[in-house]
């Protein structure tokens, strides 16, 4: 049976792992984690599950606790949280979903995190034209209080080859096109935490439709599929 509800005791374990954060403790506690581990495990899978009936799903990656630290400045071996991320199905289908839970810092993530050379500049390109149907759907007054604004990295000014007069250039900068929702700890131990993440996701099926159509068609509207 999957997981329905996030406890407790899987933040007990990431605050006291977050206040131990050594291989020490961390090789005493393998029996916690291995317990806590799992039952996260469980609950992205009834994510998941749910995802499922509204979206194609190719893959749930649920990332690893152990950090890589070879060229961080952060020494600390583990992550303090527990976190997932599930990939769209098929070519014409972009975008992608991320969950984290961690004390103080739970939130789901959607969108485009590092577009491809091509691809950012067939977006840019896109919104030059026109950013009529992207604005009436991240302004949605539904959308907006579910997803907030648009986030991510963006250039100062201009991309070369774009005007930075352009009347689009708020988006026509920026190299990410990110939605983030944060959950406090006392939303994420209630017991529709899971249905508030997936009707959280089905809002952002239009903005997907909207980008995934962008990135598979040229400026004439052609497909780029074969």
């Amino acid at each position: 049976m999957l997981e329905t509800n996030i406890t407790k005791s899987t933040f007990q374990f990431l605050n006291s792992l977050k206040k131990n954060n050594n291989r020490e403790w961390f090789s005493e506690h393998k029996t916690d984690f291995t317990t806590e581990s799992e039952k996260v495990k469980c609950f992205f899978n009834n994510i998941l599950e749910k995802l499922k009936s509204h979206d194609e799903i190719e893959r749930l990656k649920v990332f690893r606790i152990y950090r890589d630290v070879r060229f961080s400045k952060n020494k600390t071996p583990y992550k303090n949280n527990f976190s997932a991320s599930f990939a769209r199905a098929g070519n014409h289908r972009r975008g992608g979903y991320y969950l984290q839970i961690e004390p103080g810092n739970s939130f789901i993530a959607t969108g485009f995190w590092n577009p491809e050379k091509d691809d950012l500049l067939r977006i840019r390109k896109e919104w030059e034209i026109d950013t009529t149907e992207l604005v009436a759907i991240i302004e949605n007054d539904t959308f907006k209080k579910v997803w907030g604004q648009l986030v991510g990295e963006e250039l100062k000014t201009a991309p070369k080859g774009f005007d930075k007069e352009d009347p689009n250039i708020q988006f026509i900068r920026k190299k990410q096109f990110i939605f983030i929702r944060k959950f406090s700890d006392k939303e994420v131990l209630e017991n529709d935490f899971a249905s508030q993440i997936d009707e959280s996701f089905k809002l952002i099926k239009p903005y997907f439709d909207l980008m995934s159509n962008i990135l598979t068609t040229n400026l004439n509207g052609e497909s780029l599929l074969n």
